[in-house]
């Protein structure tokens, strides 16, 4: 299996690998072009420097067969559709037979039948399945700066898997093998959130996708298509099975900020107050002198919000939404047991964290947990979390023992790793 290397990247670098695969703009002219504007189509002679094989060493019709057969594969990791139908479970799964009960794995023979007869095939959560796509997914993550999820569409022939619909989050199609048909329309809703799907809107869904599409493009291997959420498209299969990679980008938006806000601002107990007893709530008149009330202590507490406050509770809600890169646990505790002066200690790849400088120590934030560290250690925790490779003996700030301390707890927590393992 053929994989490939990201370096460079992060919010705000220039390089941004794993997202110029996926566009044919530079990335600052798509960040100030593009992103969260409007859709923009890429095709392969476009993206030839940055992918010469297409996204084969992504994923592949090769790669699906493996899945389906010799991988254990189990729900919700697998669905299929028909017609915008989501087909029940129960008719593409089974126990695994002798040691493997389990009752909810792939059978890969009725797969094969319902192929047969027109259902498309889903794979869910590919960014943490399959190896190519665990480490494009962090690179894009690492690039953007949003939680990226990667799902894959494979579609028998002139088929259509689900109806025009519109999704809560950005994406990039990432055509990998075969012809599909795309139809792109205007949003009813523009950006929508979490909370607000397409479902909810199906009459305006269904009449706009009867107008004129802003994008009527047939996709082949290799090319690209970035929309927007709230965008809607359909896409049908032609002339034989075809393969797209979903990467679905959960954008940090302006309304995350708010919900940040209102968590700040409620350490103001006049924002905490219960309204009068037997209160009408339904009633304008009985709420407004509360109504009148909140505004006025919310926008008292605002004032006195900082930048750095809600920044903050971003990157704590960033970190816990975040997977960081995969290790080998083996690996990692034999290289525990032979730490030394000598070992090098780089930052495990992908992984989010929140430095804090406490008047007790360091706060080291990651996604399920909070490391609390001595002061002296400051300096070598940053330059770890922030992509130095360093020698144990090279850590700043520490004499020989405190270094080897800081490192094993590190490499135990796996907050960082040993080079070379």
């Amino acid at each position: 299996m053929t994989t490939t290397a990201y370096d460079g990247g992060g919010p705000g670098a220039t390089s941004r690998p794993a997202l110029r695969r996926c566009i044919r703009l530079d990335p600052d002219e798509f960040a100030e072009q593009v992103w969260a504007r409007g859709p923009l189509l890429s095709t392969c002679d476009q993206l030839a420097t940055e992918n010469p094989a297409g996204f084969d060493d992504l994923f592949s019709l090769d790669a699906v067969d493996e899945l389906l057969s010799r991988r254990g594969l189990r729900t919700p990791f697998i669905r299929l559709a028909k017609g915008g139908v989501v087909t029940p479970a129960s008719r593409y799964t089974r126990p695994g037979g002798t040691g493997a009960m389990v009752g909810d794995q792939v059978a890969d023979d009725r797969v094969l039948e319902l192929f047969l007869d027109g259902h498309t095939v889903v794979f869910q959560g590919l960014h943490r399945l399959w190896p190519p796509l665990i480490e494009f997914a962090g690179a894009l993550t690492t690039d953007l700066g949003h939680p990226v999820q990667v799902n894959a569409y494979v579609t028998p022939t002139q088929s259509q898997g689900f109806s025009a619909h519109y999704d809560v989050h950005d994406v990039f199609v990432l055509q990998v093998a075969g012809e599909k048909r795309w139809r792109i329309h205007p949003p009813v809703h523009d950006a929508p959130l979490r909370d607000q799907p397409w479902a909810d809107r199906r009459t305006a869904v269904e009449e706009q996708a009867r107008s004129k599409p802003v994008i009527d493009t047939v996709l082949r291997p290799g090319d690209a298509l970035y929309l927007p959420r709230g965008y809607l498209h359909a896409a049908e299969a032609l002339g034989g099975v075809t393969c797209h990679l979903t990467v679905g980008v959960h954008p940090v938006t302006r309304h995350d900020v708010l919900e940040a806000l209102l968590d700040i601002a409620s350490d103001d107990v006049a924002l905490r107050t219960s309204l009068p007893l037997g209160a009408d709530v339904g009633d304008p008149a009985a709420v407004e002198a509360d109504v009148v009330a909140t505004v006025a202590a919310l926008t008292d507490r605002l004032r006195t919000v900082t930048a750095a406050d809600v920044a903050d509770r971003l990157a704590g809600s960033l970190v816990s939404s975040n997977r960081p890169g995969p290790i080998a646990p083996l690996a990692q505790a034999a290289a525990y047991a032979e730490l030394g002066p000598d070992s090098v200690l780089r930052a495990r790849p992908f992984q989010r964290h929140v430095v804090d400088t406490a008047h007790d120590g360091v706060i080291l934030r990651l996604g399920d947990r909070t490391l609390r560290l001595p002061a002296a250690t400051d300096k070598a925790v940053r330059a770890l979390v922030g992509g130095a490779a360093l020698r144990v003996a090279d850590l700043p700030g520490l004499d020989p023992e405190e270094a080897l301390t800081l490192a094993r707890r590190l490499v135990r927590e796996s907050v960082v790793v040993v080079d070379g393992r």
